[in-house]
């Protein structure tokens, strides 16, 4: 495995998934609210999204900026009009710099998941120990001071972590986060970690992976939803539930042209019977009341 964070599982194993209220198929929508700054630097890469143009690139930095400014109000409606509720990562800098914008996300009691400092400050193992925890307990505090709420979630920015993230990010009593790629459900990570779960947010299924690495277009995107919630549905069982996560950036999906592709995406899967539309808090804690040590029914692709 090259490291100790959690043991290889095959899909059959763990804790049965029943969602609440005989739910089959749980969908978790992620609206990441980031702050990219003007003179960001590669340090140590640039994530997806990133100032990348001749110092200052106001082009860009005005692009990101209408996300938080008018495509995260567009897609918030979106998510109001099909009754589903949002699992927010936020940076430390929005909570300070767009307070109306936070507002709006508490207003209507979505989740609320710590994003780091902001989006050029990654976290890596070049990071000295105590310039880690400062950051941490920096951005922590912000989030959680704005908000009122203790914030039980993390996703570093870029996905990127130091060897001792988790641990740092365990004593601040986050309980999960959101950086790990390798299962469509959440898990436990290693003792080492100090009890932290994984609630994987979507990498594959999400809008800057596809749209703007991928360069693929809205429709095929909003395809690439269908046919996920298709084949996650029929693999549903009555002792195996699945998760559909989806991730929206503001600054793509809040396009008037990707909103309205993805609104005919999304209506589908709400009209399909069996849905649960939760946060990964709540998706959490219904993994965590699952019996331990029963087994995982395989589903019909698991047997192919």
């Amino acid at each position: 495995m090259d490291h100790d964070r959690y043991p290889w599982v095959a899909p059959p194993a763990g804790r049965p998934i029943g969602w609440p209220r005989g739910a089959g198929l749980a969908l978790m929508v992620v609206v990441p609210l980031q702050w990219f700054p003007l003179d960001g630097v590669a340090d140590p890469i640039q994530p997806v999204g990133a100032l990348d143009g001749p110092y200052p690139d106001y082009r860009s930095y005005t692009h990101r900026d209408y996300g938080n400014r008018v495509g995260a109000f567009r897609l918030f409606g979106l998510l109001d009009r099909m009754g589903l509720r949002a699992t927010v990562p936020v940076n430390a800098a929005v909570c300070t710099r767009y307070p109306a914008l936070l507002e709006a996300v508490l207003t209507r009691r979505w989740e609320v998941v710590a994003h780091g400092a902001h989006m050029g400050r990654l976290h890596h193992a070049g990071l000295a120990e105590d310039d880690e925890w400062a950051l941490i307990r920096e951005a922590l505090d912000t989030v959680r001071g704005a908000t009122g709420r203790p914030v039980r979630g993390w996703a570093s920015p870029a996905g990127a972590e130091s060897p001792r993230t988790l641990a740092l990010l365990a004593r601040c009593g986050i309980e999960y986060v959101g950086d790990w790629a390798n299962d469509e459900l959440p898990y436990p990570l290693g003792a080492a970690d100090g009890g932290l779960w994984s609630v994987p947010f979507p990498h594959e299924l999400s809008d800057a992976t596809v749209i703007w690495q991928g360069h693929h277009t809205a429709a095929e995107f909003a395809q690439q939803i269908v046919d996920a919630d298709e084949t996650l549905a029929r693999e549903v069982t009555p002792r195996s539930g699945r998760l559909l996560a989806v991730a929206l950036h503001p600054w793509i999906s809040g396009q008037p042209h990707r909103v309205r592709v993805l609104e005919r995406a999304l209506t589908p899967v709400l009209t399909r019977p069996g849905i649960w539309s939760a946060t990964a808090a709540e998706l959490l804690d219904a993994v965590r009341a699952a019996p331990v040590g029963a087994t995982r029914d395989r589903s019909p692709r698991d047997a192919e």
